[in-house]
């Protein structure tokens, strides 16, 4: 991919930028403000470089149809704030819009769009459309990674109008992403959790030829134990997975890579219960596994100082109640401790995992923190993205 960084000539340029601003709102108001954080360094890199810039980015689902509860607006106002500059936003009909109503004002740098999800020719893919987009600028740069993997108008399509190239943070999260599939340093260690091993199952056996160490925790960790035999009470767990497990012991087997799962457990009877520490010969029937024990993180913490590499994605048990959030805590500050030392390069992702490395302030402690979602997870399948593949 090209990256935005090597165009030497911004200066005047008007800038299609393709952000991910879907941020939670709350009757207008934003509840949590991360992903219009993460997009800083590309505003203010193009406004460095003099950059006329036009964003489209979309919040929520409004399935083509204009929705002012899910108005582009409160993501304007904070952006304000945040760069100390004019920024306006453009209500109007994109579809009635032409370039010469763009940047009248000559003293406007910044402009968004409304939210390109209010019409359908964006999940479409409409090629007209993309290309009526595309007029409005002279370049394009896709800065939302965790929308590239979906074949929308503003992600896929519009690339064949316009030079195009990535952003800054999306170009960090694909090289973040190629040292824990491509570009690998060995040993390596994926740390699963989730509650659905049939949701992962792709990930999973396109990792283990790949690595060395594979970790079940959190409900995935109760399919195996179930699988293996293991009483498990009334713990949340998958039936009828037991195919898809015998796969993944048989590949693993195959690859040399290493399957682990809990040595002992953290039970209780409600998930708001005394926490007690069993083995897995001691689940009774009324018993709910909910975190991993203390021997299980001890063989966690030395398989991850004996890797050189680590991709953490789900937590290991119901972190909600701190009661059973010790293992995925433990997880945390082990992969730190090693990422403070400069022995790993860690990633981790998932709605989850981003709220346990967040309860410990451990988000800089990370080499990349990924807020991507479902871009990050069929990544790691090794699925072609369709806004990779439009940038290559």
């Amino acid at each position: 991919m090209k990256n935005i960084q090597d165009q030497k000539n911004l200066d005047g340029k008007k800038v299609l930028l393709r952000l991910d601003l879907n941020v939670p709102l709350k009757k207008g108001v934003i509840e949590d403000e991360t992903r219009i954080d993460k997009i800083l360094p590309i505003l203010n890199f193009l406004l460095k470089k003099k950059a006329k810039i036009i964003i489209i980015s979309h919040i929520g689902r409004p399935k083509g149809r204009v929705n002012p509860e899910l108005t582009m607006k409160p993501v304007c106002e904070n952006l304000k704030k945040k760069i100390n500059g004019k920024i306006e936003l453009i209500t109007e009909d994109i579809r009635k819009i032409n370039d010469k109503n763009l940047f009248k004002n000559l003293n406007q740098n910044v402009l968004i769009l409304e939210n390109i999800r209010f019409y359908s020719e964006e999940e479409n893919n409409d090629l007209n459309f993309a290309k009526h987009l595309a007029d409005f600028g002279d370049i394009y740069v896709n800065d939302a990674f965790s929308c590239s993997h979906r074949a929308h108008a503003s992600v896929a399509n519009i690339t064949k109008f316009l030079p195009s190239y990535a952003g800054l943070q999306l170009d960090s999260e694909v090289k973040a992403l190629q040292k824990v599939t491509t570009n690998i340093k060995k040993p390596i260690t994926c740390i699963i959790g989730g509650s659905k091993i049939s949701t992962k199952i792709g990930i999973i056996e396109n990792l283990i030829p790949k690595f060395d160490n594979i970790i079940f925790v959190g409900g995935m960790a109760n399919n195996i134990l179930n699988f293996k035999k293991y009483a498990i009470g009334k713990s949340i767990y998958e039936k009828n997975c037991n195919e898809i497990i015998k796969r993944i012991f048989d590949n693993s087997k195959k690859y040399s890579c290493s399957i682990t799962y809990p040595e002992d457990v953290i039970v209780g009877k409600e998930v708001e219960g005394k926490p007690i520490v069993k083995g897995l010969n001691q689940v009774n029937d009324d018993d709910m596994i909910l975190d991993i024990g203390p021997k299980t993180v001890r063989n966690i913490d030395s398989l991850i100082s004996s890797s050189k590499t680590i991709l953490w994605n789900g937590p290991a048990g119901y972190f909600e109640n701190p009661d059973y959030a010790s293992g995925s805590y433990e997880i945390a500050k082990s992969i730190v401790k090693n990422f403070k030392s400069n022995s790993i390069y860690s990633v981790a992702g998932g709605g989850d995992t981003i709220a346990v490395i967040n309860k410990i302030n451990a988000i800089n402690d990370f080499n990349f923190v990924s807020t991507a979602g479902g871009a990050f997870l069929e990544y790691l399948e090794g699925k072609m993205l369709p806004g990779i593949s439009a940038l290559n």
